[in-house]
């Protein structure tokens, strides 16, 4: 079980890395929708060079239908719904709102693959909930933020929450028929091309390019390989509440790249949401159950 955390954790550390790639390539020019679309489609190719070269390419017909909702809801959803929600209502509302998909997690992990709902999970859950909301409201000042609270900034934001969470229902589903370039082959493509009517394209310095593919390459293709491998250790809600260190490693990243740092709020959450984890590791050590 501890190298299912190990899996997870690094994963968490390349998702962490999106902000700063994803700013740079908006510094370049490039807007949301096109880095959406670019990060998709160029993971693509190292998930399709990865299965076509391992042999991983078979595909059951009764999988086609789930595939093609997960890869609707998984890419094209979840990644439009949240650069949506960043433009309604600024970058840290639509970090908590992201961040309330291992509530979403446990919910479905508990109806769907009938996972058991301990009192650890339950107090982890309150501290990862808490701990991502100070780290998202301790990156800027509070006040604007609460400016730009709207409806639709929720919604946005609730539906980028609920999109992410279906990678790990959707992914302890198919774990053990699939791996993640076999899945990634054919769910990417069906969601950068319905992506595809929402991208106005632009023309791309070199500095955006390697962006862009820094995104595909690292945020995507090695961070979901791992990831993936990850789930085949652990339970979905354990994986969900570990993966929220990414907001943690994205501010350090942030503190050394542009000189950043948290409010004391930002700290405190932090310190949440590692107890979270902390307490996951330690409950689901031999001995603890």
């Amino acid at each position: 079980m501890t190298l299912g955390y190990l899996y997870i954790i690094a994963a968490a550390a390349m998702w962490g890395m999106i902000g700063p790639l994803a700013r740079m390539a908006f510094a370049e020019g490039i807007a949301p929708m096109e880095v959406a679309f670019w990060r998709a489609a160029l993971a693509w190719i190292f998930f399709g060079g990865h299965a076509i070269l391992r042999g991983q390419t078979h595909l059951e017909m009764r999988d086609v239908p789930s595939i093609l909702v997960f890869a609707i809801l998984g890419v094209t959803c979840f990644y439009g719904s949240y650069q949506l929600a960043v433009n309604q209502g600024g970058a840290a509302l639509a970090a908590v709102l992201l961040y309330t998909a291992p509530a979403w997690v446990a919910v479905m992990a508990r109806l769907f693959l009938k996972e058991k709902m301990t009192p650890a999970k339950l107090a982890a859950l309150a501290l990862v909930l808490a701990g991502v909301a100070g780290v998202s409201f301790g990156v800027g000042d509070l006040g604007e933020m609460s400016a730009r609270f709207t409806p639709w900034s929720v919604v946005f934001g609730l539906i980028s929450g609920f999109c992410y969470a279906l990678y790990y229902i959707f992914g302890k589903h198919f774990s053990g028929r699939y791996t993640s370039p076999n899945l990634f082959l054919y769910m990417l493509p069906v969601g950068a091309l319905t992506l595809l009517p929402l991208v106005e394209f632009t023309h791309k310095t070199p500095a955006a390019w390697v962006a862009l593919t820094l995104l595909a390459f690292l945020c995507t293709y090695s961070s979901y390989y791992l990831y993936y491998i990850g789930l085949k250790y652990l339970e979905p809600t354990r994986a969900a509440i570990t993966a929220t260190l990414e907001p943690v490693i994205a501010g350090i990243v942030a503190f050394f790249w542009w000189g950043e740092h948290f409010t004391w709020l930002g700290y405190v959450g932090s310190g949440l949401i590692l107890a979270s984890v902390a307490l996951m590791v330690v409950e689901g050590s031999p001995g603890t159950d």
